[in-house]
This record gives structure tokens, sequence and C-alpha cells, in this order.
């Protein structure tokens, strides 16, 4: 694909973020759609976001969990970047204008102490990381469905992210059975959605291994300090004005967000 296709393209999907009008999914106009070209798309979406002031944050994994692929239609992991504009404080609130159908999904995250510039193994990426956390994202897609478009469109649209909320950091986690946490997802109270931490990956760890793959075949450095969200462990839930979602991760502790009422 040409540059000025890849730019078109990415300009598409950036006024589709600012201006609340979702677009056809763009595999429905690009022939051979590749990866590697959905991944340049992203990057010039995330550039768009750094000329507006946003700082760099870290990494999401997507497609992570069996149920999330089965979900989405889709087949393998990709990654996306966070921003610090995308970070909600946790207990804070969410607002759904500018957005076109949000969902969120219980995840774990990590902090890297020391950067990768190389595929690494599970051992490897337990050693990279200094601390564990609870997490929730929000997702939001920039195409017409949530649903039914390639995987090249989900990359290309930095994988669907609109938001993440942190919970506490768990520094040292080396007691922890990362393996076999359970998560549990309570939306108004109820407890909606629950999974287990290997639901991630297979192990949540792995999840960084997948993004070092990813990285390094493109050349790339994950930086120390990211914050890297290693996916989903259940299905995500649609949002709704007023609805009030907390996480809880068994030996992590909780995080929580208020999605705003429609009269706020």
């Amino acid at each position: 694909m040409d540059k000025s296709k890849i730019l078109a393209l990415a300009e598409r999907l950036t006024r589709a973020r600012l201006e609340e009008g979702p677009v056809e999914q763009l595999s429905k106009e690009v022939q051979e759609f590749k990866a590697s070209d959905a991944y340049k798309i992203q990057d010039v979406g995330i550039q768009h976001r750094l000329d507006q002031g946003e700082v760099f944050k870290g990494l999401k994994m997507g497609l992570t969990s069996k149920a999330k692929r089965e979900q989405m239609n889709l087949s393998s992991p990709l990654y996306g970047v966070l921003t610090d504009k995308m970070e909600i404080p946790k207990g804070g609130t969410f607002s759904m204008r500018k957005t076109i159908h949000p969902k969120i999904e219980p995840e774990i995250a990590f902090v890297l102490k020391k950067d990768i510039s190389k595929k690494i193994d599970i051992e490897e990426a337990s050693e990279c990381c200094n601390a564990l956390l609870p997490a929730l994202e929000i997702l939001d897609s920039r195409y017409t469905q949530f649903k039914y478009f390639s995987l090249e469109d989900v990359i290309a649209d930095n994988a669907s992210s609109s938001h993440y909320i942190l919970g506490d950091q768990k520094v040292d986690f080396s007691n922890i059975d990362l393996l076999n946490l359970k998560m549990e997802m309570y939306i108004d109270g109820k407890l909606e959605k629950e999974g287990i931490s290997k639901d991630i990956s297979g192990h949540p760890l792995l999840s960084i291994v997948e993004l070092s793959n990813l990285m390094t075949d493109r050349g790339l450095i994950i930086k120390a300090g990211s914050v890297i969200l290693a996916g989903a462990a259940t299905a995500a839930v649609m949002l709704k004005p007023g609805m009030d979602c907390r996480l809880v991760v068994q030996d992590l502790g909780e995080v929580r967000v208020k999605v705003q009422s429609e009269e706020s």
C-alpha cells in the first residue's frame, strides 16, 4: 500500500474518532489488505494523537481470549497503543460523548521495568515486569459495526481502543499464581462476567511474549515504564449511561469506573 493511501485511511479513522461518525470497514475497499499495512495506518493515527499533545503510556494486547475472539469472529492476537488521554482515574467517570458503541472488559495489566528489544519467553517476560494490577478497558470501534470485520481493520483502528482504568499496583507478585486468578466483573452490583487469568492468552505473561514477537517483527522496542494491558479474560459488555462497573481480581484487589448518566 502506498504512503498516500495509508495517510488517507488513517485520517479517515481519526476523523471518525473525533467527530463521532462511524465509517465503513477499510477492508471493503482495500484489496489484499495486509497486517503490515494496517499497523502503518495505526502508526499514523497514533502520531495524530501525539501531535495533539497526548503522551505515550503503553500498549494493549487484543483478542487474547478465546471468548473475545469468538465474539468478534477473529482468530489471532494483535496490539494497540495507549496514551495518557485515554486513561481514566480509578473510581472516575467515563463520558459516552464522542463515542460510537463503547464496551468494557476485565483485564490484568503489567508495568515494565526494562526495555524489551527482542523476542522473549515467559520467564523473561516475568523478569521484565515490576508491577501487576487489575484493569478495565473500554473499547470503541470506529466502524459501522462492532463485529464482522477483518483482523487488519481492527489493527488499523488501534485495536478498537478507547480508554482504560488501572487499579493499585502490586509490586511484589512473586507468590501470586498468575495462572489461576479469579476475575469478576460487576455491572450495577450484579456479577456480569466471570473469568480466570489463564483465559488471557493461556497465561497473562504470554501476552507480553506475543507482544514482543509482534513488536520485534516490526523492528520496534517496548520501552521501560510502559503499561501493558494483557487482554481480556471474558467477552466485553456494552456500556450504557449511568452504569457502575467494578472488576475484582483475586489477590490484586479491584478497580472501578462509573459511566456518566445522560443527564450529566
